[in-house]
């Protein structure tokens, strides 16, 4: 076999996540020398960056004390490659999350004041400080990833011994992603329904009254929620596929070095293209969605015209791979199928969950009949758009299986992936946007500048909705790239080919259960925001209760309370359904290879509906609400709109705690399936 992942295309991806974090800090540093506002501004803020900044601190005390005793499982079951490599993806997990959110804490202020100037002006720094995030992730993926490879390649001299040494940073990555968008999701969704029930539904106050009590904590939420969560989501996203490209190129065609190298380069090449749609947002004056659409398209384009020349002068000659001959013209079709899926997938989630279509409006409409026919059309949209994205996918496995087996539905996955840089800057805008509205508010500022922040945020919602379907979408054929290297590893250690066969009883029982695995993990995530939302309510009650002051601006509330009881509910709750995965697999694991073959698969199918379902039903949810709000059915303070808000509150933990935590809960299990194999298949199914 050739020497693997040392020829010059490894060595310039590497190069290029360098340059990644290169811009990300040129960001930060003109993000923070922008003009951040008035003493009461940065009060305001200087509260929300110590609340969010106290809740990540703890949750890594917490999160660190689960992850030294997988590190030790893993060195005594496995090796100190891979153990180290589990340190090596939570450490970057982490770190993106909590650098994003920190410059995330810091644009929020300084887009409140560039909204007193101009909306554009505001949109640059809200869309800059995503930015950052956005290129964390890309830059800290590409260089963790490569780099440790080559490092343990060099120590250990052994292909295979480097190569399992990235599950293990896969799995670090993913495990520290589940806790992060959990127990984010828990906080941010707790503290906005325990506001919204008193401070909207009972006290008539405006959202990000500075007169209820759970504000700070609100806007905190959504910095540990939106920004740490959904970076550590989607840098594990980002991981996992690169490490499946990787692992399947070994597995199916271990005889071409190139194989393995061509997803790096597909990673490494995207990032000229992040840069060049990061450009074109900050450049161009179009309307709001506009821009940011716009610098996806670029993003891709660019990734495009770039990857095909590299792809021809990787693969002058085609590789055969389970007998059939693969070019350089079949993977670049893969390629494109997966950015196809990147523009699918933002297309159909801003469908339906942009005020400016059918499906949001129809959500307004039925508000005007009550709050129950508001719940029952947002469930409906919700499981509607389950349709176009299941379509997409399982359209992309069937072309790229035909065109390059395993390895080309590899391929569309990092090509998917390979453009985070750009999507996630969309996502992290929206809490920033969300934030620098509320500082807005709260600082007492002319009611134009909210106005503003108001129509970003709107923007921002829509963008979060669609970054969330985006990870989703190729969370599933991430999943089904990991459940194809589950089987051939199975073939290998097994020493025999493997079928799994639905008249085998184990199958069918390792189906179900990996069809519940999503419910239950869901089901606990739901009942920890509704428990922290009804303690968030009851203190917030209390407090009006004692000092009724507080409604007429005599008396201050009490923030600290609030974001102490969210804190405190998010990291206790966050550990139950953030083990469920692990336990389901080693527990299914003991009944043998197919029942814990059927616990993928049903995870993998049930994870991807609900998971699209719930992220749906919540953005459109929302947006009807700012659609009302705007002036439609009635407006603020109708029967219309208090039904709207009711929609709003039921869709927070859907699209901001459950549905999005399952996507790395799907890595999570396939990832430990591969991980335990050789383990398993020696000393339990031998």
């Amino acid at each position: 076999m050739q020497t693997l992942l040392t020829d010059h295309g490894v060595v310039l991806a590497i190069a290029l996540g360098a340059v990644g974090l290169v811009a990300a800090l040129f960001l930060i540093r003109w993000i923070l020398r922008s003009d951040s506002g008035h003493d009461k501004m940065l009060e305001i803020a200087a509260a929300v960056q110590a609340g969010a900044a106290a809740y990540l601190h703890r949750q890594l005390f917490a999160v660190g004390a689960i992850a030294a005793v997988v590190f030790v499982g893993i060195v005594f079951l496995r090796d100190w490659p891979t153990a180290i490599g589990f340190v090596v993806g939570a450490v970057c997990s982490m770190a993106a999350g909590y650098i994003g959110m920190t410059v995330a804490v810091r644009a929020n202020v300084r887009t409140t004041q560039a909204a007193s100037s101009s909306a554009h002006r505001a949109l640059q720094v809200a869309f800059n400080g995503g930015a950052v995030t956005g290129l964390l992730v890309v830059g800290l993926g590409l260089l963790s990833v490569g780099a440790f490879y080559l490092i343990v390649l060099k120590v250990v001299g052994e292909p295979k011994v480097a190569i399992d040494s990235l599950v293990g940073l896969a799995l670090g990555s993913s495990l520290i992603s589940v806790f992060a968008r959990l127990g984010g999701g828990i906080y941010t969704k707790a503290a906005d329904v325990g506001a919204d029930l008193v401070g909207k539904n009972e006290q008539n106050l405006h959202e990000d009254d500075p007169r209820n009590p759970a504000t700070i904590a609100d806007n905190v939420g959504d910095n540990v929620g939106d920004c740490a969560g959904m970076a550590a989501d989607v840098f594990e996203t980002y991981a996992v596929s690169l490490i499946g490209g990787v692992l399947v190129g070994f597995l199916t065609a271990g005889d071409y070095a190139q194989a393995m190298t061509y997803p790096f380069v597909v990673c490494g090449l995207s990032i000229i293209g992040a840069l060049l749609g990061i450009a074109f947002v900050n450049f161009t004056r179009l309307n709001p969605t506009r821009s940011l659409v716009g610098g996806v398209v670029v993003s891709g384009l660019v990734s495009a015209i770039l990857l095909y020349p590299a792809t021809r002068a990787m693969f002058p000659e085609a590789m055969v791979i389970e007998g059939r001959e693969v070019g350089a013209n079949q993977l670049f079709l893969c390629l494109l199928v997966g950015i196809a899926m990147t523009f699918a997938s933002v297309w159909i989630t801003n469908y339906f969950t942009s005020t400016a279509h059918k499906p949001v409006r129809r959500i307004a409409k039925a508000c005007e009949t009550g709050h129950a026919t508001n719940i029952i059309a947002g469930i409906s949209v919700g499981h509607h758009a389950t349709l176009a994205p299941v379509l997409c996918i399982v359209g992309s496995i069937w072309f790229c299986y035909s065109q390059a087996d395993l390895y080309g539905i590899a391929i569309a996955v990092v090509s998917m992936l390979s453009l985070s840089g750009i999507v996630i800057s969309l996502d992290a805008f929206g809490p920033i946007t969300d934030n620098a509205g509320g500082i807005a508010v709260m600082s007492g500022l002319d009611p134009q500048v909210r106005k503003i922040t108001d129509e970003l945020d709107a923007v921002g919602n829509t963008m979060k909705a669609v970054t969330k379907g985006y990870a989703i979408a190729s969370a599933g054929l991430a999943a089904m790239v990991l459940f194809g290297s589950y089987v051939v590893e199975l073939e290998v250690h097994l020493g025999r080919e493997f079928v799994f066969d639905l008249m085998n009883p184990k199958v069918m029982i390792g189906l179900f259960v990996g069809g519940l695995l999503p419910f239950s993990f869901t089901a606990y995530a739901m009942d920890a925001v509704g428990n922290a939302a009804g303690a968030v309510v009851q203190e917030v009650r209390r407090q009006i209760g004692l000092h009724p002051g507080i409604l007429d601006g005599t008396d201050k509330p009490d923030y600290g309370q609030c974001v102490d009881i969210v804190t405190k509910a998010a990291l206790r709750q966050m550990i139950l359904p953030a083990l469920l995965p692990v336990i389901f697999v080693v527990g299914m694991a003991f009944m043998g290879p197919e029942a814990l073959g059927g616990v993928l698969v049903g995870t993998i199918v049930t994870g991807l509906f609900i998971g699209i379902a719930m992220t749906s039903s919540g953005g459109a949810w929302d947006n009807a609400k700012k659609y009302v709000e705007d002036g439609h059915h009635g407006g603020k303070g109708s029967l219309a709109h208090r039904a709207a808000v009711t929609g709003d509150t039921v869709g927070d933990p859907y699209k901001d705690t459950a549905g999005p935590a399952v996507n790395p809960m799907i890595k999570v299990v396939n990832i430990l399936a591969i991980l335990i194999i050789p383990v398993v298949a020696k000393h339990l199914w031998g």
